[in-house]
């Protein structure tokens, strides 16, 4: 039985049906048990937390982000799996909060001063939180300044930032260099995205990764934490 609800977990983060009113990608689902309905199903069937978000609300993902990558699904499908999935992270938050799950590390995600683009950094924290990583969103058109305070007080593990455009992607190096400039850079990982940066641009300021989108940057932070092992 929990096995059951674990697969169709899976497959409807696959379909993207957030519950029971929503039709799924692929075909016609509407009626039955969405991401919602199986996840309060699997909290009452006691089927552990970590089963929970990482055979079904991760491996679901992993799966819609193949097909992203292949051109099979677009931005509007995985948009409807990734909220899905938010959706049931907001579920298990006080279930994993009481109980001794541990979270893989705090992620703080920001887009920089003089940008208020969002889209991209809000698709990359939902699958951060069901990668199992506590995320914290600062929002949109964030002061170096603030960012570093942030960074100081609450000893992120990571450091997320996002810029569309290339006149704000220069906040990104000025950024970095403040955390350097107040002893911070050493305990930070940063991690650079959006239209405007790439792999050249983040040796460039020497920030730790660039990340295409949000699956990309779930990969690079499971290096991170393999590599501390």
């Amino acid at each position: 039985m929990s096995e059951d609800i674990i697969a169709a977990l899976k497959e409807n983060v696959i379909q993207g049906r957030q519950n029971q009113d929503d039709e799924g990608i692929e075909e016609d689902m509407a009626g039955t048990p969405g991401v919602l309905e199986l996840t309060q199903a699997a909290l009452e069937k006691n089927i552990p937390l970590e089963d929970i978000i990482t055979q079904g609300l991760t491996a679901g993902m992993q799966v819609v982000g193949e097909k992203f990558s292949t051109k099979e699904y677009y931005i509007p499908d995985m948009l409807a799996s990734a909220q899905a999935v938010g959706a049931a992270m907001d579920v298990l938050k006080p279930h994993l909060e009481s109980s001794n799950v541990e979270t893989k590390g705090k992620f703080a995600i920001v887009t920089v001063k003089g940008d208020i683009h969002d889209i991209g950094k809000n698709i990359v924290s939902i699958l951060l939180k069901g990668a199992g990583y506590e995320v914290v969103d600062l929002g949109t058109d964030i002061p170096t300044e603030k960012i570093v305070e942030y960074v100081r007080e609450e000893k992120p593990g990571y450091l997320g930032l996002s810029a569309l455009l290339t006149t704000t992607m220069v906040a990104m190096g000025e950024i970095v260099e403040a955390l350097k400039k107040n002893g911070l850079r050493e305990q930070v990982k940063v991690l650079i995205g959006g239209a405007a940066v790439s792999n050249e641009y983040a040796e460039e300021i020497g920030a730790d990764a660039y990340c295409v989108d949000g699956f990309e940057a779930v990969r690079v932070l499971d290096g991170f934490q393999k590599s501390r092992a």
